[in-house]
């Protein structure tokens, strides 16, 4: 059974636009791959954050909605937590 989903996070800011795109078409291709369904891919661009991370005062924002079951959303929430690149994920279920 398949579930809505919108994951948001932040890539670190020291990456170029080129790297930010490589990283987010990588993450949804990898949620692709273990069988879930890409929808919406929104980015939000360079922003501050609301606190500092190890110092770091801004990121690049990402939300991405997608399809999938249980299984692979978490698997996706934890391949984020491995990225470097990622500082901080949101992983919320969209009710119908």
């Amino acid at each position: 059974m398949t579930t809505d989903y919108e994951i948001t996070y932040i890539v670190r800011p020291n990456l170029e636009e080129a790297e930010v795109d490589t990283k987010v078409d990588a993450i949804s291709a990898q949620l692709a791959a273990n069988g879930g369904e890409i929808g919406e891919i929104e980015k939000m661009g360079k922003r501050r954050l609301a606190y500092e991370i190890n110092d770091v005062r801004e990121g690049y924002y990402v939300v991405m909605k997608f399809k999938s079951d249980a299984a692979q959303a978490k698997e996706l929430e934890r391949q984020m937590r491995l990225n470097e690149d990622v500082m901080r994920q949101l992983l919320i279920k969209l009710d119908d």
